[in-house]
């Protein structure tokens, strides 16, 4: 289980990487393409579907290692059996949205897609294609916490 950790680890950081140095370097080029007057309407829409991309990935990445932002003022007001069932509601809660609107939604909506990118002529199902894949790194990245929990009451760390 540790190894399909940490390959599901090494994945989304190397996807990030990726993400972050292609807006730099297509950042980059933008600024100076402006500076000197050329065109850079391709680098423009690229860097916009590369920032959909690392900020799908990038949320997939804190839910993986529960960095993400959330409430926890009615979480932290409350203690044993109603926090624990709290917990188990709002895991539920997440894990529903997810399923239902990054996978299922995502699915739907990238092969519904027909058109293309104005300027790339990349297909939209590309594009679109990164919920669903954000919602499995999420879910993948949930169960992994949850066996991650069961195995340590196994064994009595918790």
């Amino acid at each position: 289980m540790k190894q399909v950790d940490n390959i599901l680890n090494m994945v989304m950081r190397f996807l990030m990487a990726l993400a972050m140095g292609a807006l730099v370097v297509g950042g980059t080029y933008q600024v100076v393409a402006r500076l000197i007057g050329a065109n850079a309407t391709f680098v423009d829409e690229f860097l916009r579907y590369i920032l959909i991309w690392a900020s799908m990935i990038g949320s997939a990445y804190c839910f993986y290692r529960d960095e993400h932002l959330s409430l926890d003022l009615v979480k932290d007001r409350v203690k044993g059996p109603v926090a624990i069932a709290l917990t188990i509601f709002i895991e539920a809660a997440v894990l529903f949205f997810v399923i239902y609107v990054f996978i299922y939604g995502g699915i739907r909506m990238t092969v519904s897609a027909n058109n293309a990118s104005s300027v790339m002529r990349i297909p939209f199902k590309f594009l679109y294609s990164v919920m669903p894949i954000s919602g499995v790194l999420i879910v993948l990245g949930r169960i992994l916490k949850y066996l991650d929990l069961l195995f340590e009451k196994k064994e009595g760390k918790a």
